[in-house]
């Protein structure tokens, strides 16, 4: 198997794995368009219905982001109107198990974390 390139050499932009990595997924839509894509290939119009609350114009440039970092596949068909599928790519298929962790980890803890904002608003105003 040939390499594309030689690990050795690679001069990352962020050399701290876990900076780079979270930067790019831990924005507000990119965990929700993964999440949705999960076991699934869908059409762009499907994404944004189950997403509701992104504009178009958001969905369009997280989609090409994640597709440039390799978590999604975008499939075009020539056909008239053309067609255009997103999928999970290999690398996207394997961060769902630690994404659907913190997913569970969130939703256990979204009552705690909100009431020690309250208790910590409440604080300050005093």
């Amino acid at each position: 198997m040939t390499k594309l390139f030689d690990d050795t050499s690679i001069q990352f932009d962020h050399p701290c794995p876990i900076r780079d990595v979270l930067d790019r997924i831990g924005d507000q839509w990119s965990l929700l368009i993964l999440k949705t894509l999960e076991n699934r290939t869908i059409r762009f119009s499907v994404l944004h219905k189950e997403i509701n609350d992104i504009s178009r114009q958001m969905l369009s440039r997280t989609l090409k982001k994640l597709e440039k970092d390799g978590y999604i596949i975008r499939t075009i068909y020539a056909e008239a109107p053309p067609r255009v599928e997103y999928a999970l790519s290999d690398l996207g298929q394997s961060f769902l198990k630690p994404m659907n962790m913190l997913i569970k980890w969130a939703n256990d803890n979204h009552k705690a974390i909100y009431l020690a904002r309250r208790k910590a608003e409440v604080n300050l105003s005093d």
